[in-house]
């Protein structure tokens, strides 16, 4: 972006799954990471040794200034699961064990969590973005329910439907140290990235009729 570097760290997709997802829009990720214009980097949070170590080493060997992280689902989720490796050194249990010796449920684990991974974040000179699942009737605006207190900024995104045809929309949620937007904007994917349909932007009293 504006020939800015770009970090792409996945919890999820592996490199290949990612540059397939890439070349389905256009994007040819292998090029561009041959180029030094991004880098991708795939993470197995419950087989990675000290997980937020390596990601500020991905951080600090590249010196991007774009980030995105995807994702919190995966992360939290994986750092709830039975039988994470005993051995892993700075591990997120670990982490979590080393703020909380105590007894914890699920919600205060992911917090602790979270916390530590966005004290990290605030580390790098760089926009970070991270995703976060969010099924359709879920309360608050992420599967976790803490990231959104936690961060500076939070988009919804949305797929809307009328008839046989769909549109993706955004609304922007929560935007610190700055004014924004509040009805739902229209946007698309395309080869050149994400697009903002600035004409096509729906008011709060007409969603209902989408």
């Amino acid at each position: 972006m504006f020939g800015e570097k770009g970090l792409y760290i996945s919890t999820e997709q592996n490199k290949n799954d990612l540059y397939k997802t890439g070349a389905s829009f256009g994007w040819n990720l292998e090029e561009l990471e041959r180029q030094g214009k991004i880098k991708v980097v795939y993470f197995d949070v419950v087989e990675t040794d000290g997980f937020l170590e390596k990601m500020y080493e991905a951080y600090t060997s590249f010196m991007p200034k774009r980030v995105v992280i995807d994702s919190l689902t995966t992360l939290t989720d994986s750092l709830l699961v039975a039988g994470i490796g005993e051995k892993q050194a700075f591990s997120l249990v670990q982490i979590a064990e080393s703020v909380s010796p105590i007894p914890r449920t699920e919600r205060i684990v992911s917090k602790n969590l979270l916390y530590h991974l966005m004290k990290k974040l605030r580390l790098f000179d760089s926009t970070v973005l991270l995703t976060s699942e969010l099924l359709e009737g879920q309360e608050g605006l992420s599967a976790d329910q803490i990231s959104e207190f936690i961060c500076d900024g939070v988009l919804i995104l949305h797929n809307l439907g009328v008839g046989s045809a769909e549109f993706r929309s955004m609304q922007v949620k929560k935007m610190r140290y700055t004014s924004h937007e509040k009805d739902f904007i229209m946007y698309e994917i395309e080869g050149s990235g994400v697009t903002i349909k600035k004409e096509e932007i729906f008011k709060y009293g007409d969603k209902n009729n989408v």
